[in-house]
């Protein structure tokens, strides 16, 4: 049992790291305004029901990566609860990258859908 436990985090492990910078840019494009990343952890809670939720600390090198690519912008703000905070919004490349990036995921899901389907008849 304990393999079998061992299997499945460790494919959804691999799983996640292909699918974090999608998630992350629908979320910020869906955000009426630029969000920090406890607020993007907290959104991927609600709408994953559990399923994206997880370490927030491992969002925070994924924001920069996409920022660094120009798929994200961020500023800072100071923040009267505490230390300041890095805002992050989505940039017009990261709309362009997320629209592409949608349909590859489609055709991605699509296709293991009809496999995985298709095994069970």
């Amino acid at each position: 049992m304990d393999d079998l436990a061992g299997q499945l985090k460790k494919f959804q492990k691999e799983l996640s790291a292909g699918t974090v910078s999608l998630v992350l840019l629908a979320v910020l494009a869906q955000a009426r305004q630029p969000m920090y990343g406890y607020q993007i952890a907290k959104r991927l809670e609600e709408v994953g029901e559990g399923v994206l939720a997880g370490k927030q600390s491992a969002l925070y090198p994924v924001l920069r990566n996409l920022e660094a690519s120009g798929l994200l912008a961020s500023e800072v703000e100071p923040s009267i609860s505490g230390p300041p905070r890095r805002y992050y919004r989505i940039t017009k490349p990261g709309r362009e990258v997320l629209r592409e990036w949608s349909a590859a995921w489609d055709a991605t899901r699509d296709s293991v859908d009809k496999v995985l389907l298709g095994g069970l008849r």
